[in-house]
């Protein structure tokens, strides 16, 4: 006797896909991907549907997030942000990132508090991310190297998180608001620049929102917020 077919097996795929993508856990998506061919293509096919993807809150590392991203076709926005003490994303994995297909899409990327990324990584994702116009690198150790491989490459660029990044200086800065000429925020807590960087910094583009508010209230001191 022939084994009655599953209501859900005669489902098209094109609607498999469709019911995979209000699944938000990856775990969930693996596991649904090793059930059989099917399932395995409608998952493929919902990460190539998703505009946006994120990571926080989950255990990934290199060759897990890199494999998802690349299935993500039509990927417009990334967060790869540190929520978990034991996330291994690093340099590796944004290079292997930066080769996805849809890296020169993407419109905001945040890598925030990654704290195994530095220039190396961030210089390889940035130098195909040509359409971003958000970018989140605060808690990482990147260099000025950074700031100018961001000024070369994203000339949309609208808003910047440069939280704690305490090995910024303001040739960096003043390089990146000077060749970013749409750039409206920048976010500049815990860096060790000097106030009167940012009062230069208004002089280049008026309208430029510097977060925090309080960071222009000492000028001539040193703008080192407290760190938490």
């Amino acid at each position: 006797m022939e084994r009655e077919e599953a209501e859900i097996d005669r489902l098209p795929i094109d609607l498999v896909a469709y019911i995979f993508g209000f699944i938000i856990s990856f775990t969930d998506l693996a596991q649904a991907s090793s059930v059989c061919r099917k399932w395995k293509e409608g998952v493929k096919q919902s990460l190539a549907q998703r505009n946006s993807m994120s990571f926080a809150g989950w255990k990934m590392d290199d060759d897990s997030t890199t494999r998802l991203v690349r299935l993500a076709y039509n990927l417009k926005e990334l967060d790869i942000s540190r929520s978990r003490w034991d996330c291994q994303i690093t340099d590796n994995g944004l290079y292997q990132i930066s080769l996805a297909n849809c890296i020169g899409n993407l419109t905001s990327i945040s890598v925030w508090g990654m704290a195994r990324i530095t220039d190396r990584g961030v210089v390889q994702l940035i130098s195909r991310a040509n359409s971003l116009q958000h970018l989140n690198i605060g808690g990482t150790f990147v260099t000025d190297e950074s700031l100018f491989a961001i000024a070369d490459s994203c000339p949309r660029l609208k808003s910047i998180v440069l939280w704690s990044c305490r090995h910024v200086t303001e040739i960096g800065l003043l390089n990146l608001v000077n060749k970013c000429r749409k750039l409206e925020s920048i976010n500049v807590w815990g860096t060790r620049v000097p106030v009167n960087c940012f009062i230069d910094l208004l002089t280049i583009s008026p309208s430029l929102q510097i977060k925090p508010p309080g960071v222009l209230l000492n000028v001539g001191g040193a703008a080192i917020l407290p760190v938490a």
